[in-house]
């Protein structure tokens, strides 16, 4: 059977859309235990743990794809409202103060679905 060179263009084509990540990796038990150091800093109840700048790094580093970012955000909100207590001005000034440039801010409104990987 000979393949025809728009036959090879469409293989070539689905292998590169199979291959593209349109499901986050990232499970939401992930963002909340790297952030988890956090926790008494962004509820005034303590100073900024170093290991707190450790997770937001960390979790940075994992959510490079479109879709990891847009469930780290869904995830972040989820946990966010289970929190009593939570200062959203530290929440969103989080990343800055970690060295961490994202091109979104980190709030309850802010709407996940229009995250990208752009930076």
């Amino acid at each position: 059977m000979a393949f025809t060179p728009k036959i090879i263009t469409c293989l070539i084509v689905l292998t590169i859309y199979m291959a593209s990540p349109t499901e986050s990796t990232i499970q939401c038990g992930t963002v909340t235990s790297t952030l988890a150091q956090c926790l008494t800093y962004l509820t005034n109840s303590g100073p900024l743990p170093s290991q707190c700048c450790v997770g937001v790094k960390s979790l940075y580093q994992l959510a490079q794809t479109t879709p990891d970012r847009k469930q780290v955000c869904e995830c972040l909100k989820l946990a966010g409202k289970e929190i009593k207590g939570l200062n959203t001005d530290l929440v969103a000034a989080l990343p800055t103060t970690c060295g961490v440039s994202i091109p979104y801010p980190i709030s309850f409104s802010t709407n996940c679905d229009s995250i990208s990987t752009a930076v």
